[in-house]
Order: structure tokens, then C-alpha cells, then sequence
């Protein structure tokens, strides 16, 4: 049951975990099926789940005071896609997540995660990690950002994440690294080797 989301467990900690943790854990989440185009949660609602993809592709933007949509994150198989913000405080959502591709994920709603991280210390140690990951990914990226010019921080992108590079639509790229998508192109074009 859910190879995915134990693969997941175990990599981020590093180890193996027991069928009877894991277990109690799979027991906390529920699978659903979601169309392309789905809003998961919204932007001025409260966020009630956490989504682990077992497969497909979604993302997370805010829209500013002009209407332009920003990619906040893209998540495809194996990864975890939330507005935290919301999740944790109860608070109105200050992200839209929304499906890519026809999506089956496995959600766990607010209850069920502090139950797990209360029955299992390593669950509890792998939101932990998940959460201190993407708090340094985070960071990193905006220092990028800040600091680099846009062909840099394309070509990084594209060797650190090859998969979203295929899957995610190129105007949503740009979004993510802050260029206009005809920069992109251009960079793009600029990149392939002449014949």
C-alpha cells in the first residue's frame, strides 16, 4: 500500500521504517482522484490538507494586485504540496494550488497529521525534515533570485529539477525564476547547440 509515500518516508529520513509505523501512518491519509485543472486549495480559504502525489502534476501561485499569477511551487510524483500558512494556523489561505495533469494524491488533513506525529516519533521526525528542507530550498531559491542573472538561474533549474522541465508549462517557469516567458524562450533558443 502506497510504495510512493513509504519511499518517501524512508528516503527523507535516511533509514527504513517499520511496516507497523508506516502502517499507522498510511492509516492517517486517503487517496483521491483529481481532473486536470482542479483547485486544491484557495487563495482567502483555509488550506485543509497536505497532498502527497502518487501521480500527475499541480502548483502553487499567488496573484498580485495586478492580476499576474506567480509560482510559488511545482510538485509531481513524490512530493508534498500545501499552503502551510493556512494549514497550520487556521488562517485564510495566501496560496492557489491547482492540478496540471488528471492527479491521484493522498491527503492528510490537520488531525490526522498531529496524530501521527504524536503515535510515531519518526513521522513526527520526517514533517520535521520536510519542513526544514523546504525552508533551506526556499531560501536558497530567493538568495538565487536576488543574486543571479536569468540564464543562471534557467540552467540551474533545468539540471536540478529535469522532470519539471518536461512537465510544467514554460510560461509557469518563468513565473517561478521572476522572467518575462519571452526571456525564457529567448534563453531557451540562446541554449540549444547550433548544427
Amino acid at each position: 500500500m502506497y510504495p510512493l509515500l513509504r519511499q518517501n518516508i524512508e528516503t527523507t529520513l535516511g533509514h527504513s521504517i517499520s511496516d507497523a509505523v508506516f502502517s499507522e501512518f498510511a492509516d492517517c491519509v486517503f487517496p483521491k482522484t483529481f481532473d486536470k485543472k482542479t483547485i486544491l486549495a484557495e487563495e482567502g480559504k483555509i488550506c485543509r490538507y497536505s497532498y502527497f502525489i502518487e501521480q500527475g502534476a499541480c502548483y502553487s501561485y499567488l496573484i498580485d494586485q495586478k492580476g499576474e499569477k506567480h509560482a510559488i511551487q511545482f510538485a509531481l510524483e513524490g512530493y508534498w504540496i500545501s499552503d502551510l500558512y493556512s494549514f497550520f494556523s487556521d488562517r485564510k489561505g495566501i496560496y492557489t494550488i491547482e492540478t496540471l495533469e488528471p492527479s491521484q494524491m493522498l491527503l492528510l488533513n490537520k488531525q490526522n497529521f498531529q496524530k501521527a506525529c504524536e503515535l510515531c516519533p519518526e513521522i513526527d521526525r520526517f514533517f520535521r525534515l520536510l519542513a526544514q528542507n523546504a525552508l533551506v530550498a526556499f531560501q536558497y531559491r530567493l538568495a538565487k533570485t536576488n543574486s543571479e542573472d536569468a540564464e543562471s538561474r534557467y540552467m540551474e533549474f533545468s539540471n536540478l529539477h529535469p522532470k519539471f522541465n518536461q512537465r510544467i508549462p514554460q510560461y509557469l517557469i518563468a513565473s517561478y525564476l521572476g522572467i518575462k516567458p519571452q526571456s525564457l524562450s529567448r534563453i531557451r533558443k540562446e541554449l540549444v547547440p547550433k548544427k
